[in-house]
């Protein structure tokens, strides 16, 4: 059985919030998920734009984020550019919460209050579920699902706790964020997370989340091999982790 930290860490109030957006090739949607993001709810919206061919960073930048340029392609290389450039700050200015979303325009940005109450409250991270949610027909493809229900599984059975998703729409409190020791550079990002959370004992928490198509074709679930590549490293992420323990 999982323990429970017996305390919260402290936080401004009310807390400072950044958000990281990685973004490859994404010059059609990102303006859309920027604007959507409630306003006077975050500070920085940082967006890593993972060496796209469009026009990402311009429009990124038109729409009011902080851009940070991450030539090395791979979702997770994306996700931790964002995490240096906070790191870059003084400590002062560090963050208490992180809020981690994709940049296709098909999460649900005004849907972020629901993601940070729960930590506001006492959890340490909050994923936003996408299954137990309200998805759009047709917005979680059958790789997607099937992925989610076997990942979700065997976490389950190796670690007690039950996840429904592995959606990249998540909240975490900063300080519990770096203490996970993040290292995966492409797919298996998000569930590096979520297991790695559940090895450091954090208090996890999921809250059901809206999710639409997504504007342009998916760099991973649109096609066979991305597939099949984000499969084997969900898989091998979570294998990975049970032999370190």
């Amino acid at each position: 059985m999982l323990l429970l930290h017996p305390f919260i860490l402290p936080m401004h109030s009310p807390p400072l919030i950044d958000v990281i957006i990685p973004a490859y090739n994404e010059s059609l949607a990102i303006g859309k998920v920027i604007r959507d993001i409630p306003a006077g709810l975050v500070r920085d919206i940082i967006v890593c734009n993972n060496n796209s061919t469009d026009d990402t960073a311009a429009q990124a930048r038109r729409a009011g984020a902080i851009v940070v340029d991450q030539p090395k392609r791979g979702y997770g290389n994306a996700c931790k550019a964002g995490m240096d450039y906070i790191l870059t700050r003084e400590a002062a200015y560090q963050p208490d919460i992180v809020v981690f979303l994709d940049g296709d325009f098909s999460d649900f940005p005004q849907e972020m209050q629901s993601l940070i109450t729960p930590i506001i409250e006492g959890k340490d991270m909050v994923i936003g579920s996408r299954v137990s949610g309200n998805p759009d027909p047709g917005s979680l493809t059958i790789p997607q699902r099937f992925g989610n229900w076997l990942a979700t599984t065997l976490i389950r059975m190796m670690y007690g706790f039950r996840y429904t998703d592995l959606g990249p729409f998540r909240a975490i409190l900063w300080q519990k964020l770096l203490s996970l020791g993040m290292e995966d550079k492409n797919y298996g990002w998000t569930v590096e997370m979520q297991v790695k959370a559940l090895q450091h004992q954090l208090r996890c928490a999921e809250v059901p989340v809206s999710y639409r198509k997504r504007i342009g074709k998916s760099k991973v679930s649109g096609t066979v091999k991305g597939s099949v590549l984000a499969g084997h490293k969900i898989l091998w992420t979570i294998f990975k982790s049970l032999l370190s323990t």
